[in-house]
């Protein structure tokens, strides 16, 4: 029973069989505490139900919670590798009331566990109670039968838990292990505490107070219990060790390291670096944070680097860390999935930050040689070097002071940070002078001051988060009041920031007596999120806490959407040729547009294609996968760049759907946010496709319910539509167009039926001809004739004469009339058919006319004096 995995589960299944609710680990990047750097303790995820904000059904728990202490408060770094209890990462065992049980039950329940399922010797175990705390005394000497002299009471704070100045609070009770006195150190309390002698493996808070103010404490009303057992400690007790190193789990990934490396352990701390910092690297990856030089991101890159550098010490000539993936993921994975699930990302990023990370170490030990080789014990590095190798070799200086410590070298970190300073001002001063908008101003002095916005929206959709600052009109404002609109600077937030094409999410922000709604999210200045927001009650203030909830439905829609273009893109691309490429694109909760270049449009036959094509991808409901990829090294492998996009030396790659061979169906670069597995989608559907400029197209698509909808709507259009024209749905088409032609022939036999008769009737008479100074004349104002039918009027007219001019008013229905005269061939030498039908424009009111000798029109908007109109003609004959 003494595996780290037996150990875990045997935790676990004790308290389930006493009445505890298993719940799983959270992440290690807290959704309901802004204020922790990373997930440091196992009651974290459960600090709202303490604090009565939130509700479980259940009122006792039980978890094993993964945590990272490596910075802010809780930073174990420095330590690691040095010590035989340190960590980076750890699993911490607890127990949890809520309002339950409280501190009789919780001894009951801890010492049966230690004592019987664990079997440990009672008389290796002893307990410390705060000073004050006669019941839980009394109650280790009942439950447990143990002597006063096993049962310490410490007066410090140590053994006094507070969740902060305020709010819940109570008194600890920890149970430790002796490992005999082999090993130096005293007991808790005594001068040697300090020893490896005796461990603590549990504490036991008793979460009784309700402190309101500084001297002001009251009972709560409903007790509780938050326990906390390491689970490398205790493994390392019952594997007979006071060294957490030497536990099974830790000794798989030493052996691990060792076959890599060629180099024996032997109690070197390389060795322990390497394999705690593959667990917390691995971890923090497959919850969400990648390494950057910002907030959590760069406390993994420091985390990262640490062991990389002590990797290289072992000698290893290539990058090391993510071929020991697989041996975490073996003594892991089964407790936690994620690391499988994860296990590309964790893999690519562990290489990809190692391989760089190769050439900044080899420039920057080689500059820091060179730099302090005249330095001794006791003196410092120049912070002006130690900034150039920062700023210019990419070379942070935790790791300059960390290759100088085994010198006795330290850093003027004065000095490295008036540089840092001077920089800050060289930009601020350049910038000023760049022609950026003066409104602009608040965000560069936001940026510089507040630092990035952690993103946790790729992990999930709520999260707390803590208002860093609030600009309202250009102007930084310290509230907020109800009814304003403004936006909102945080310092971690869970809102997509509109960029690649997807728009920005929108949503809630609550806190206490404070409800606002996030409209929409931007970035400023590439990683700054601007929240736009208006207050709907109370009063938003900067520092105030606020519950984050992306508005769950419309993230949905976006995600499938999104996804979709990366399948449709792929499927335009196997249907229309390898020149496709996208031009731009939206991606929007309701629809998504892709652009992209084509010389032609999409017949129908291949707009369906491509339709078929991606849903046939989608109903393989693959897993969507993202890895972590140096940007030439993504695009090398095949993945396509996005329009527009910017990218820099680390890009996200999304791969979705089963390709030829070992490929995948889709490969691109992308920051968006996604479905999890293609069947996400739902269905895939195509509404429009159309031209946007020369060479480049446009297809309009909807998915999931949208697509559905729209589809419904069409089906019973069709439906109603067949209804009318009396026929079967899949005839419907066919009968239209039967109709359609058949009204066009009606059409074109009720035009030459009218233009019969407006000649006449077709009896081939010249009926109405008169002659004018010995040229016959045939004058006519027809209605009912379309205005571009006159000219055949008049070329049958002409015919009809032989020889002689033909003159045609036609009146439309809205009483504008046009004009046509036309003259036969032999006449032409004599008259001109321009000169007569300008005359009779005139009368009609208009200007003009135009045509040749031999047949000229004109139009006008009097139709009522269509007969003096023919009368001008008449006259200006007469005058030729």
């Amino acid at each position: 029973m003494s595996g780290v995995n037996q150990i875990r589960q045997t935790f676990l299944d004790y308290f389930d069989k006493n009445g505890h609710e298993v719940v799983a680990s959270s992440p290690l990047v807290p959704r309901n505490d802004p204020t922790l750097m990373f997930t440091n303790a196992g009651m974290v995820q459960f600090k709202n139900v303490f604090t009565g904000v939130e509700r479980r059904p259940y009122s006792r728990a039980v978890t094993s919670q993964k945590c990272v202490r490596a910075g802010g408060k809780h930073n174990d770094l420095d330590n690691v590798g040095y010590t035989a209890r340190h960590h980076t990462f750890f699993e911490m065992l607890g127990n949890f009331s809520f309002g339950d049980y409280f501190k009789d039950r919780a001894i009951e329940l801890a010492w049966n566990l230690v004592t019987r399922e664990f079997g440990l010797p009672e008389d290796r175990l002893l307990v410390t109670v705060f000073a004050e705390d006669d019941e839980a005394s009394g109650l280790w000497r009942r439950i447990a039968g143990l002597p006063e002299s096993r049962i310490l009471r410490i007066p410090t704070s140590d053994n006094f838990w507070q969740m902060g100045d305020t709010g819940p609070c109570g008194p600890c009770s920890e149970i430790f292990y002796d490992h005999g006195e082999h090993i130096p150190g005293g007991p808790p309390g005594s001068p040697d505490q300090d020893g490896d002698r005796f461990i603590e493996i549990w504490n036991l808070v008793f979460m009784q107070f309700d402190q309101l103010a500084p001297g002001e404490r009251v009972q709560l009303p409903r007790p509780s219990i938050d326990t906390g057992m390491g689970l490398e400690r205790i493994a390392a007790v019952l594997q007979g060790t006071h060294d957490n190193y030497q536990i099974d789990l830790f000794r798989a990934l030493i052996h691990a390291i060792e076959d890599l490396t060629g180099v024996r352990a032997d109690g070197q701390a390389s060795h322990r670096v390497i394999a705690d910092h593959l667990r917390a690297s691995s971890f923090l990856v497959a919850d969400g944070v990648l390494p950057s030089n910002e907030g959590r991101g760069y406390v993994l890159r420091r985390i990262m680097r640490r062991a990389m550098r002590h990797a290289q010490l072992l000698g290893a000539r290539e990058p090391l860390m993510y071929r020991l993936v697989p041996s975490l993921v073996r003594e892991m994975g089964q407790a936690y999935p994620e690391l499988i699930r994860a296990e590309p990302l964790i893999t690519e990023t562990l290489k990809l930050e190692e391989t760089r990370f190769r050439k900044t170490l080899e420039r920057g030990l080689s500059i820091l040689d060179d730099s302090s080789a005249q330095l001794s014990a006791g003196d410092q590095l120049p912070g002006d070097v130690a900034f150039t190798l920062y700023d210019t070799y990419g070379f942070p200086l935790d790791l300059t002071q960390d290759a100088l410590k085994a010198r006795g070298v330290s850093v003027d970190v004065e000095g490295f940070n008036a540089a840092m300073e001077l920089q800050r001002e060289k930009a601020r001063a350049a910038w000023a002078g760049s022609g950026e908008a003066a409104t602009e101003a608040v965000w560069y002095s936001l940026r510089e001051r507040l630092g990035a916005t952690e993103f946790l929206g790729y992990e999930t959709e709520n999260a707390e988060g803590v208002v860093l600052a609030l600009v309202r009109n250009g102007q930084e404002v310290e509230a907020l009041e109800e009814g304003e609109t403004g936006i909102a600077i945080l310092n971690q937030t869970p809102f997509y920031a509109e960029s690649g094409g997807q728009v920005g999410d929108s949503g809630n922000m609550t806190g206490e007596g404070t409800k606002v709604r996030v409209t929409d999210t931007e970035k400023k200045l590439g990683d700054l999120f601007a929240h736009q927001v208006v207050v709907e009650s109370g009063r938003l203030r900067t520092g105030q806490s606020l519950e984050l909830a992306v508005d769950h439905a419309r993230r949905s829609a976006i995600r499938a959407n999104h996804s979709a273009t990366h399948l449709l893109h792929e499927a335009l691309r196997q249907v229309l040729g390898d020149h496709v490429a996208q031009k731009g694109s939206l991606v929007a909760p309701d629809r998504l547009r892709f652009d992209f270049s084509h010389p032609k449009p999409l017949s129908e036959t291949e707009a369906a294609e491509v339709e078929d094509i991606a849903n046939r991808v989608l109903l393989e409901n693959e897993p969507v996968v993202t890895k972590l990829m140096a940007v030439d090294a993504a695009i090398e492998s095949g993945a396509r760049a996005l329009f527009g996009e910017k990218y820099g030396d680390e890009v996200r790659v999304v791969s979705m759907g089963r390709g030829s061979g070992n490929r995948p169906f889709s490969v691109e670069l992308c920051g968006g946010t996604h479905v999890q597995r293609t069947g996400d989608i739902g269905l895939i559907r195509l509404v429009s496709e159309s031209a946007v400029a020369s060479g480049v197209r446009r297809i309009e698509a909807m998915t999931g319910d949208t697509a559905r909808h729209h589809l419904t709507s069409e089906s019973r259009h069709l439906l109603n539509l067949a209804g009318l024209l009396k026929t079967p749905v899949e005839e419907a088409s066919d009968r239209l167009s039967a109709l359609i032609e058949e009204k066009r022939r009606l059409e074109r036999d009720l035009q030459d039926a009218r233009r019969k008769l407006a000649m006449g009737g077709g009896s081939g008479d010249a009926g109405g001809v008169k002659d004018v100074s010995g040229i016959k004349l045939m004058a006519r104002a027809v209605s009912g004739v379309e205005m571009r039918d006159l000219k055949s009027l008049a070329d049958d007219g002409k015919k009809r004469l032989g020889s002689g001019v033909v003159a045609i008013v036609g009146v439309a229905e809205d009483g504008k009339a046009g004009i046509v005269v036309g003259v036969t061939d032999d006449l032409t030498n004599r008259v001109d058919a321009v000169s007569l039908v300008r005359a009779g424009a005139e009368v009609l009111g208009g200007k003009g006319g135009g045509g040749r000798r031999d047949m000229a029109q004109a139009g006008g908007p009097n139709g009522a004096q269509a007969e003096a109109a023919l009368a001008a003609v008449e006259a200006a004959l007469t005058a030729a």
